[in-house]
């Protein structure tokens, strides 16, 4: 069965700085694009970032671009979402997804196009 378990979020001060982590398991050698979306209360959930295994070609949302930083290790099925520069427009559930499709780069935005999702981690950003 394949599993996506993100790393625990947290608290952090506005300015601040915080790594999430996602390791897949379970068949996830079949995972090609893996992506960060997040949802705040009463909204919809949105994406963050998402990154091609093989290649490492990627895409970020425009709030997030220069502060957020995706990246993998292929050996481990591992995704890491570095986050500077945290503001608390941030603060939301973040959620790990992951698909055995190579998307385009345009097309890793959206969220219909993956299969597999985490559980979500909180992160707080607060003073």
């Amino acid at each position: 069965q394949v599993q996506l378990v993100e790393s625990a979020g947290g608290l952090v001060q506005p300015g601040g700085s915080l790594k999430l982590s996602c390791a897949a398991s379970g068949g996830a050698s079949r995972f090609n694009t893996m992506a960060w979306f997040r949802q705040s209360p009463g909204t919809e959930r949105e994406f963050v970032a998402a990154i091609r295994r093989g290649d490492g070609a990627t895409n970020y949302a425009g709030a997030v671009k220069g502060r957020f930083t995706i990246s993998r290790d292929r050996s481990s099925m591992t995704v890491h979402l570095q986050m500077n520069n945290l503001q608390t427009t941030d603060t939301a559930v973040y959620y790990c997804a992951a698909t055995s499709r190579n998307w385009i780069v345009s097309a890793m935005q959206h969220e219909e196009g993956y299969d597999s999702w985490g559980q979500g981690t909180q992160v707080t950003v607060s003073s």
